[in-house]
Parts: C-alpha cells; sequence; structure tokens
C-alpha cells in the first residue's frame, strides 16, 4: 500500500493555493480593466443622424453602449436636444468620437454656424428667425474656441439689425390694432365711448405719424439696396371760408365805396 508524506500534500496544498492567488489576481485586474473601460466609455460622446436630426449620444457605464444624451441642466438640455439637419451632410461627425465635452462642442459649432449663416443673411423674417434659432444653440456651447465666439459675435451683431426691425414692425402693428380698436370703441355706443373718444384726440394724431414713421423705417429705409425714401409732404389745411381760390376774407380787395375818387 501506498502512503503519502505529509510532506507531498504540503507541496500540493501550496500549489493549489498559488494557483487561487493567482486567479484571484487575474479575476482583479480583469474586474478592474472592465471598470476603466466602463469609465473612459461613460465619458466618450458620439453622435447619430436619426429622423433627419443629430442626436447627442453618450456612452455608458459599461465597457460598450451608448444613450441619447439626457443632462439634467435645462441649458445644457436644450443645447444638446435632436438638431433639425436640413438637408446638411453630416457623415464624417457621425464616425468621429468625442472623449470630451468641449471637443463635442467645437465639433459641433461649424454644422451650427453653416446651418445659422446664410438664414440671418436672407433678409426674410422666417427665415433670420430659423436662423437665430441655431445661433441661440450655438450660444449654450461652452467649450468652443475663442474664434468660433468671435464668429458667433460677428454673427449675432449680423441678426441684430433683423431683429430690430422685426419689433419696430411688431411696434407699429401694435399701434395701428391699437388706433383701430379705439376708433371701434368710440363709435359705438356703450360706456368707453367717451374715454376711446379723448383717447382718440389726445393720442390719435402722434400714434398716426408714430406709425407712419415705423411703416418708413421698416418697409422702405431698411429695405436692401435702397435709399432713404423721403417722407411725402403734408397736405396743406382746408382754408377758412372765403372765395372759391381760397383765398381768406381779410385779404380780399376792398370795395370802391370806401376808396377816394
Amino acid at each position: 500500500m501506498t502512503t503519502h508524506s505529509p510532506q507531498g500534500f504540503g507541496y500540493r496544498a501550496r500549489r493549489t493555493f498559488t494557483r487561487l492567488v493567482v486567479f484571484l489576481v487575474i479575476l482583479g485586474l480583469g474586474g478592474g480593466v472592465v471598470f476603466l473601460l466602463g469609465q473612459l466609455n461613460a465619458r466618450t460622446f458620439t453622435v447619430v443622424q436619426e429622423n433627419g436630426e443629430l442626436v447627442v449620444m453618450k456612452g455608458r457605464a459599461l465597457p460598450t453602449g451608448a444613450a441619447a444624451y439626457r443632462p439634467g441642466d435645462p441649458r445644457l438640455a436644450d443645447a444638446y436636444a435632436p438638431l433639425p439637419l436640413e438637408g446638411q451632410d453630416v457623415t464624417l461627425l457621425t464616425q468621429q468620437k468625442f472623449t470630451d465635452r468641449d471637443d463635442l462642442d467645437r465639433a459641433l459649432f461649424p454644422l451650427l454656424e453653416t446651418l445659422a449663416r446664410p438664414r440671418i443673411a436672407s433678409g426674410e423674417p422666417a427665415k433670420v428667425e430659423r436662423g437665430l434659432y441655431y445661433l441661440r444653440r450655438a450660444e449654450k456651447l461652452s467649450g468652443i474656441t475663442e474664434e468660433q465666439r468671435r464668429s458667433l459675435q460677428s454673427m449675432l451683431t449680423d441678426v441684430a439689425f433683423y431683429q430690430a426691425r422685426q419689433k419696430l414692425e411688431d411696434a407699429r402693428r401694435l399701434v395701428s390694432e391699437g388706433l383701430a380698436q379705439l376708433k371701434l370703441a368710440a363709435e359705438t355706443e356703450n360706456r368707453h365711448a367717451r374715454a376711446a373718444n379723448q383717447m382718440l384726440t389726445t393720442v390719435g394724431p402722434t400714434a398716426r405719424d408714430l406709425e407712419e414713421a415705423l411703416r418708413r423705417a421698416v418697409h422702405s429705409e431698411s429695405a436692401p439696396n435702397n435709399t432713404p425714401v423721403a417722407p411725402a409732404p403734408r397736405q396743406p389745411a382746408p382754408s377758412p371760408a372765403g372765395d372759391a381760390s381760397g383765398t381768406p376774407p381779410s385779404a380780399a380787395p376792398t370795395s370802391d365805396a370806401g376808396a377816394q375818387p
């Protein structure tokens, strides 16, 4: 019968223990690698094109996988919301990965600039408003470069003119509507008729002059490649009762009865 020496048993025990330690070390290193890869992926941004929009994706806390970026800060949520592309080709952008949000901002800015610039230069209110939407999105990107900030400021300066013109047009429309409503109230039998008449008497002429000035400013003097249009001369007020030629009574010839022979 063969017997096992104590030395042989101890050797096998040490070898088993060593293998267990090595296995645990390898397992720990593997877990560490998985954790680090998950942390790196969680800081990685990508963009994808879905239904004509550019969607910003952020990696999950796993070695792979991503989900649409939905930051809790409302300002950031607006900045990284799905972006309408309006036919722009973003193939190169969708092939990139960004390990920092600033890098993502710098990559998104040229796209926003391309979408905004021709619209704010069109002079058409609807297109200018659309271009302003893209500029507001660009303003919320905190990681853009100084050169990009200067470009953004230049576009904002350009669009200020169109914003001012639109506000003047809104003011003209409000003045016109206010006068029309006062006139309606003044001509109708109601408890406000007297007050409406007083208001029309007080502000009516000035308001009409303001409305006309705003109309000229918006539709004539601010039109592209147009020289300012001189205001039309006011029509002379009706002359007091006199002869058919319009000569007032004080200017009429004196009677022969009063003349010396």
